[in-house]
């Protein structure tokens, strides 16, 4: 969710393996270390992010869960099976900041592309997003038509064509996105109060705009997506005081762990919601705080390398959140044909592993083959900018932001 150079790594829902531009480094005298104090000890020169990568792969790790799990349930449901396992209360306990902090994480890098030229930014931003969207888009809308209407090419066309007005609902996240990030750029020297206050009012008044990407899902994320951009520097100095306050940043965890846990299955005193946790204003401060939960844990887990494979997820996160509906979807299939495990839950978490394994494996068999093009956007499909005095912007960039 942060963004510089997605072309040199395309596989992240957040644009590339995020980096500070090197020229941010010690060696670049005072206004560097300024920019790099100001976040945290940040540096350009270091490579990557660790935490990130992190914070991003149980962000993924949770949005697979959640789908294989709840398409487990009502599948067994519509066989007259049980329809909620044990795998549904972690769902549930995770709902409150599992895409809050997809968007906030999505908006941190934004400051160092916010300056750029217009066909540059939309390069970035929204072809990039774009272009996976698409390819995507017609590979399941294909699979999904042949399953349950076989080859016919008016619905197909109907799918394909209602997917570029109202998202795809396995593809919704890479939809709004470029939204997010145009809408940010045209409202860039908004003082930063003024956006916040108007994505939160968005967030908690019902919206009935007519289209599903801003009722469904931009009026209720866009908050935590200006909170990555706007509250950046915070968020790495809190990331930077976890790895040093690790006994501090763990009791802080514990305390987050039974406050969401008790809000989000407590239910609400008012119709309309289910949940304490999704009531208006209470959904923001509970989501935020579980955001920032997410950062102090990834920055435990980064500080020793404690998790390989939620890191791996995280830098690999397109790739899963583009293509891991087909192998769920096969499973679940396989699960209700074969009947070889009726617990929901243990199938849920079957169907899970499952389909989070695959699209890894897939990927790293395609990624020497022309079916690269799946996970990494060809050269043909970049608009064509200018990096003019890009080290010199980046700079600026960044002095100014720490400011």
């Amino acid at each position: 969710m942060s963004q510089i150079d997605c072309n040199e790594h395309a596989a992240t829902p957040f644009e590339s393996r995020r980096s500070v531009p090197k020229r941010y480094n010690a060696e670049g005298g005072a206004s560097s270390n300024e920019a790099s104090t100001r976040y945290g000890g940040l540096r350009a020169g270091d490579r990557h992010v660790a935490w990130f990568d992190y914070a991003k792969g149980i962000c993924i790790i949770l949005v697979v869960m959640m789908h294989s799990t709840l398409g487990v349930g009502e599948a067994f449901a519509a066989k007259g099976l049980v329809g909620e396992g044990f795998m549904h209360w972690v769902v549930a306990y995770a709902k409150p900041f599992r895409m809050p902090d997809f968007f906030m994480l999505a908006g941190l890098f934004l400051s160092f592309a916010i300056n750029r030229s217009w066909m540059h930014y939309l390069d970035k931003k929204v072809v990039h997003f774009a272009y996976f969207y698409v390819i995507w888009t017609i590979i399941q809308a294909v699979i999904k038509t042949a399953a349950t209407q076989g080859l016919d090419g008016a619905a197909l066309a109907s799918t394909f064509l209602g997917a570029l007005i109202n998202p795809y609902p396995t593809l919704w996240f890479i939809y709004v996105l470029p939204l997010f990030f145009v809408a940010t750029k045209l409202m860039h020297g908004v003082p930063a109060w003024l956006m916040l206050t108007g994505a939160a009012i968005i967030q908690t008044l019902p919206v009935h705009s007519g289209w599903s990407a801003i009722d469904h899902f931009a009026a209720h994320y866009y908050v935590f997506f200006l909170g990555g951009y706007l509250l950046a520097p915070q968020i790495f100095k809190v990331a930077a005081w976890a790895a040093e306050n690790s006994g501090r940043a763990w009791a802080l965890i514990s305390a987050w762990a039974l406050l969401n846990g008790s809000l989000a299955f407590f239910p609400s005193p008012i119709p309309g919601w289910s949940t304490v946790a999704e009531l208006p204003v209470i959904s923001i401060v509970l989501g935020g705080m579980g955001a920032m939960a997410i950062v102090l844990i990834a920055s435990q887990l980064s500080k020793f390398d404690a998790a390989p494979f939620i890191r791996y997820c995280g830098a690999n996160s397109i790739v899963l959140y583009i293509s891991f509906t087909i192998p769920m979807a096969c499973t679940r299939v396989f699960l209700l044909k074969t009947g070889v495990i009726h617990d929901t839950g243990v199938a849920s978490l079957f169907v899970w592993l499952v389909a989070l394994a695959t699209p890894l494996m897939v990927h790293w068999a395609l990624r020497r083959t022309p079916l690269q093009i799946l996970y990494e956007r060809p050269s043909w499909a970049v608009l064509p900018y200018q990096k003019v005095g890009r080290s010199k912007a980046r700079l600026d960039t960044a002095v100014a932001v720490a400011r």
